[in-house]
């Protein structure tokens, strides 16, 4: 399609709303679930190989924004970044650079099992905000469930902080708390917007946030842009599995609701066990096995009671 072919931007928000494929939707977060889980072990990596936190954000944001605008270029169709709606991709650019921290950052705090599980709190966040914020009526199977769910998390943090340190919990909740705040965000943009476009801004609009903090690298570790062959290979990698764990995520929530597709990320507790015992032989105590099913529980009893809602 040529640029006169492009769409009328001012007709945007009148087009035909996105055909609903649930079953494709529900694909396609698998796949981001494996992805995902791929890239948090390579960001746990990193940082066992000398590689400043920061930086690896920093180019977490390079490789999706050059190679999108790259192939773009190359198909000669780089007006399809054309958007109408720049502050909507700021602000989920501004909310997802620091939604980064708190999602990556985890699992440099905590056991690649352990942070997931964590995660699993978000539709509980869901339901809290939209009685605190939105001021919405929740019936007794949410409220159980958000019960439920924090029964779980109180008992995978054990009977002392030495097996999941109070500041890793922190930081794991903080991150489920923000992937609630963008899956909500990615499934408004999904009504105009093509996942392309969605992930091109939220990279490239990010990266000079996240890029602020390069001339502050911390002594004891690797300076920017000085490391081996290893360490760059790291960083690409980290890109490359970023840039498509993000676009199978956001087609996802173009195609189907936010409170079915996400019962999906409950698989990455299963990749992050697996590479967790097959890279750092660590297999969770007792305490997880008990808290996780409850934390994962609520989530799915949450979601169903979603499903349910919207078809009434």
């Amino acid at each position: 399609m040529t640029v006169a072919e492009a769409p009328d931007l001012r007709s945007f928000h009148a087009r035909a709303p996105v055909v609903q494929r649930p079953m494709f939707a529900l694909g396609l977060r698998l796949g981001s679930a494996l992805l995902f889980s791929l890239l948090q072990l390579l960001v746990k990596l990193s940082g066992a190989h000398g590689l400043w936190f920061p930086e690896t954000l920093v180019w977490r944001q390079v490789v999706p924004t050059v190679l999108l605008l790259g192939w773009l270029a190359a198909r000669g169709e780089v007006h399809r970044l054309r958007t109408a709606r720049p502050w909507m991709h700021a602000r989920r650019a501004a909310i997802g650079a620091a939604g980064m921290f708190f999602t990556l950052g985890v699992v440099l705090l905590l056991p690649l099992a352990e942070a997931t599980v964590l995660s699993f709190t978000t539709p509980i966040f869901a339901v809290i905000l939209s009685v605190t914020v939105l001021r919405e009526q929740v019936g007794a199977w949410r409220l159980g469930a958000v019960v439920l769910g924090l029964i779980g998390v109180v008992i995978m943090a054990g009977p002392s902080q030495a097996h999941l340190p109070l500041f890793g919990l922190m930081v794991g909740i903080g991150a489920a708390f923000m992937v609630a705040l963008i899956s909500i965000q990615l499934r408004d943009l999904g009504r105009t917007e093509e996942p392309v476009t969605i992930v091109f801004y939220y990279s490239a609009m990010s990266l000079p946030m996240l890029a602020l903090a390069l001339p502050f690298a911390q002594s004891g570790y690797d300076r920017p842009l000085h490391h081996d062959a290893i360490g760059w290979l790291m960083l690409f990698a980290i890109g490359l599995l970023g840039l498509f764990s993000q676009l199978l995520m956001t087609a996802a929530l173009r195609y189907g609701r936010v409170s079915s597709v996400i019962v999906m990320d409950y698989a990455q507790f299963g990749w992050s066990l697996l590479w967790g015992w097959l890279v750092f032989g660590h297999l969770p105590p007792a305490t997880t096995w008990l808290g996780a099913p409850a934390i994962s529980a609520a989530g799915v009893i949450i979601a169903r009671r979603e499903q349910l809602g919207s078809r009434s």
